[in-house]
Order: structure tokens, then sequence, then C-alpha cells
């Protein structure tokens, strides 16, 4: 039953650096609709989030900062004039209607194929490939490949690359960045005992998280950098063992350099948000996901008790573009459909009915 009075959700929230509206966040979710050879965004992808700006913050769909670093067809780059130009477009459309909007940078490494790197290897801290499952790519669904072990100034240049990206978010016009370190892309290899085998200086798999955060601090400021993590999350052949111990180091290190936020997705038998909530002295953004997906009474029950600071939502968000509104009415909520979520059009996109519309 949910508690009488106003949701927790519809409270602002004044942190160190953000100031919202309200606490429902949307979080990154693959879409794919931009322009598949050039990564650059589409006209449809502005309405999309402009139609999302009621969200207390919009973190983007996960964007290679990389050239290596794409996750499929139709996912969008932040290396070039005419992709940051495109987001440009989709910025100003979220700031017009009174929303704000961070950028998720995400570099996938291992978990890639060739088909979507103009025939490159994949890049990863070791060269393991995840032992099941396909990726999507134009030609139909393909098997992982072995990817190529990262050479220790390719580890720079991939350093570097989230840091180069995360000014062109900036010159886009985002609020700030989300650097992807969750879900077993390029941060979470490192973090990983089965991934990462190196025997060199990242062989300490906390190491390079920390120092694409830093780069990313240094060139846009630290309260424009946040960084999202899914402690003891098992998908595509991640293993970490003492999940504890080892994100006890990685937190410990961000905190206190005044980053945005902390986003901790919790989706392992290992309890990271009330583990990780008493470490954590700035913004922290939850997510459930699993062994049920996070609703509105669980999103409620985390901001009660203190665990997070603004919880961020998935799916309810693609089919609910006016979720706060909707828990404002305590309405009853749009179902997402099982077509249109990755790729195509319209459908399952932009379509979905607001209270507005009756």
């Amino acid at each position: 039953m949910r508690t009488t009075g106003q949701s927790p959700l519809l409270e602002p929230y004044h942190g160190p650096a953000l100031r919202l509206p309200n606490r429902a966040a949307m979080a990154p979710m693959t879409r794919s609709r931009a322009d598949d050879a050039t990564g650059v965004p589409t006209a449809i992808m502005t309405r999309y989030y402009a139609q999302r700006a009621a969200a207390g913050l919009i973190v983007s769909e996960g964007i290679w900062p990389h050239r290596l670093g794409k996750g499929g067809p139709g996912v969008p780059g932040l290396t070039d004039p005419a992709q940051v130009e495109g987001w440009r477009r989709i910025t100003r459309a979220v700031h017009a209607a009174g929303g704000r909007i961070f950028a998720q940078l995400w570099h996938v490494g291992r978990v890639c194929h060739p088909d979507l790197l103009g025939g490159e290897e994949p890049v990863a801290p070791s060269a393991i490939a995840v032992s099941h499952g396909f990726i999507h790519t134009a030609a139909g669904p393909k098997e992982y490949v072995r990817p190529r072990a990262m050479s220790a100034s390719e580890i720079g240049q991939a350093i570097e690359a989230h840091a180069a990206a995360a000014r062109n978010a900036v010159d886009a016009g985002f609020d700030g960045v989300e650097i992807n370190g969750a879900y077993g892309y390029l941060l979470a290899q490192f973090l990983s005992d089965s991934a990462n085998v190196r025997t060199d200086a990242h062989a300490d798999r906390v190491r390079f998280a920390v120092e694409v955060v830093e780069a990313v601090a240094a060139a846009i400021g630290a309260d424009r950098t946040a960084l999202r993590i899914s402690p003891d999350n098992r998908l595509l052949d991640i293993v970490e063992t003492d999940p504890a111990r080892r994100y006890h180091r990685l937190v410990d290190t961000l905190d206190g350099m005044g980053l945005a936020y902390l986003h901790v997705v919790q989706s392992g038998e290992y309890p990271a948000l009330a583990d990780l909530r008493p470490r954590w002295r700035g913004t922290l953004v939850g997510s459930y996901d699993g062994p049920e997906p996070g609703g509105r009474e669980q999103a409620e029950r985390v901001l009660r008790t203190g665990l997070a600071d603004v919880y961020a939502f998935g799916r309810l968000f693609l089919a609910n573009p006016d979720l706060p509104q909707r828990i404002a009415a305590d309405a009853a909520l749009n179902a997402p459909r099982e077509t249109g979520i990755y790729g195509g059009g319209a459908e399952g996109y932009v379509d979905y009915p607001s209270l507005a519309a009756g």
C-alpha cells in the first residue's frame, strides 16, 4: 500500500551539484535511432527527449566516446562536430521544455563485433571473449569474438577519449556526463576478475575507472561528472569476487571529489545501495534491476529510507513520457510494449499517450 501524502518522487532535490525539480530521473536506455553510418542523432530523437523533459534529470542513452566503443547499430557518438551539432539540437529542445540532461558515455569494450567497427577487433582489458550469447549487428545476431587486449598506450587513449567526449558533451549543451561503469562494459570489464587478468599496473582492477573519472572531471569539472556502477551484476560473463571490498575501494577513492552524483544499480546479491550509501557523502542516484525491476512503490521506499536521493526509472519512462505528472495525479501507467525498443521509427518510441492527450 502507498503511504498517503505527496510522493517523495515529486519533492525537489537540492544537492551540492544538482538542483532538480523532482527526484524521478530517467535512466540511460539504448534506443538505436541515430544514423548508423555517422553516429549523428536524428530528428525523431529530439522529439523523444523533449517529451520526457519533466524528469528531474534525463540521462541519455549510451553514447560512444571512441570509435571502438560503439555498442550496436544506430547507437550515437560524441566524437565529431556533426554529432555534437545533432546533440545540441536535442539539449536545446530539452532545456526549452524545462528539463535537464546528462550524456552517458558508453564504451562497450569486448561487448562488440568487427561488423560494428569497420572490421576492426574489439578491445578489452584482456583477450577474453564473452563466452555465450549474441550481439546485434546490421546483418543480424553474431557470436561474440575474442577481443584484443589493450596496450598501455591504448588505455591512455581510451581515458583521453572519455575526456574529449565529455568536452564535446558540454559544447553540445549537456548539463553534465555520466560515465558508464556498469553492466559488463569497458569500465566494468576492468573491474572484473573474469575479464581483467592483466599483470601490469591495470591489474589493479579499480584503477581504470578512477583514471577515467579523474580525466573527465579535469576536463569539465567534477560537479558535472557522474559515474554509474552495478556491483555484483553478472551479465556478460562478469565475475567480481568480494564486490563489497572492491566497491568500497572505488567509492572511497572517488568520495570527496565533488562529483555530481554516483549512480548505483542494485542488481546482484550484494546489497550495494545499503552498503555503499553510508560511504558516499554526495548525491546518490539509485536504481533496482532485479530480481524485480523497480516500480513506483519500490522507488518511494528507497527515497524514504535514505538509500538514495534520486531514483532513476528505465522502461517506465519509455512508456510514460509524463511520468512525474502521472505520479502526481496517481494515474494509471502505460505498460511498455515489447516492440519498438531498439531501432525503427516512431512506434514504441514517441507515440505513447500522455495524460494531456486523454
